[in-house]
């Protein structure tokens, strides 16, 4: 037996963002219906280095896995290497064999803009006309991929960024528009991925029946919109232990000014019909924090498809003797 290496490129090669959001979604499915294992995060922080590692073990559909990322938000201009990076181990839950051990960085940011677009489906009004990106780096070029493989290309782009260079820049290579932090988060549909601690989303800004995915906000004393907009708004999160101490919703919920009473459900319950999505005009947000069972549910669709394509290296990790 022997464990197969799956490069960034192996990976590329195999993983569509169609077979992302099936997977993703797959995985929420289960996780709605608690037919997954999925302790939370582990976190290590470094507050000298302004990073942190996580590690994310889960068990979903026959596979296991952990994934090992990071997030280090100054890492391109320090030292030119990517804000997250990811490595991902799956094993086989009926011996443990080590089956593949894979780069997760492309894994985490197609999955991350599939929970988010799976959360549009289930949660906003279908056929948005625009759609509406705060924060401009590499995570919304795969929130939009994703958003475009659930509606098509039939939405308008509006882009912002503290940095008027990126929001050109995404807008350019995307053909949307640059705007200001008040018209993108006006679209019906808006999508927050900033490290931002503090809201760059004000309520008023929000037109009635948006929806937003704040996807940015994934450690704690993150925070990226008005605590206004989660009491007036449907909150769906994605996890429970994980939302709460990390997600959008941590700050205002450690501080009083929202309450755990006020969550609607989390999106797997919406998804498996224990809890109903939007109704009438809502306005609806999603908390993500990024699932672990939504990493295997990917992992295993690689595995299988590298296996059958014979993409990959196999190697002798354990130097099992027969």
């Amino acid at each position: 037996m022997k464990t197969l290496l799956l490069s960034r490129n192996d990976v590329a090669s195999l993983l569509t963002m169609e077979a992302t959001l099936a997977a993703v979604e797959a995985a929420f499915l289960a996780h709605g219906r608690g037919e997954v294992q999925m302790p939370s995060k582990v976190y290590l922080s470094f507050e000298a280095e302004g990073g942190d590692l996580r590690a994310m073990p889960a068990y979903a559909a026959g596979a296991a896995g952990v994934k090992w990322v990071n997030s280090h938000p100054h890492n391109p201009e320090r030292f030119g290497l990517p804000s997250v990076m990811g490595l991902y181990i799956l094993s086989d839950p009926e011996t443990a064999f080590p089956l593949a051990v894979m780069d997760a960085t492309l894994i985490t940011a197609m999955r991350t803009g599939a929970a988010a677009a799976v959360a549009s489906k289930f949660l906003a009004r279908s056929a948005p006309r625009t759609v509406g990106f705060v924060g401009c780096g590499v995570q919304s070029r795969y929130l939009l991929d994703a958003h475009r493989a659930v509606y098509g290309k039939s939405f308008e782009v509006l882009a912002a960024d503290v940095s008027a260079e990126a929001s050109a820049r995404f807008a350019g290579e995307v053909g949307g528009r640059a705007v200001s932090l008040e018209e993108a988060s006006g679209c019906d549909i808006v999508c927050t991925s900033t490290p931002c601690r503090a809201p760059v989303v004000m309520r008023g800004w929000l037109r009635p029946g948006a929806h937003v995915n704040a996807i940015g906000a994934d450690a704690h004393g993150k925070q990226e919109l008005d605590p206004a907009i989660l009491r007036d708004a449907r909150v769906v999160i994605d996890d429970w232990a994980q939302a709460t101490e990390s997600g959008e919703v941590n700050v205002p919920l450690h501080d009083g000014s929202f309450t755990r009473e006020a969550i609607h459900a989390t999106l797997g319950e919406v998804i498996a019909g224990k809890r109903p999505g939007r109704e009438q005009a809502d306005l609806t947000v999603f908390d993500s924090t990024g699932l672990a069972v939504q990493d295997v549910a990917v992992a295993r669709v690689l595995h299988d498809a590298a296996r059958a394509r014979g993409v990959g290296t196999a190697f002798d990790l354990l130097s099992l003797s027969r």
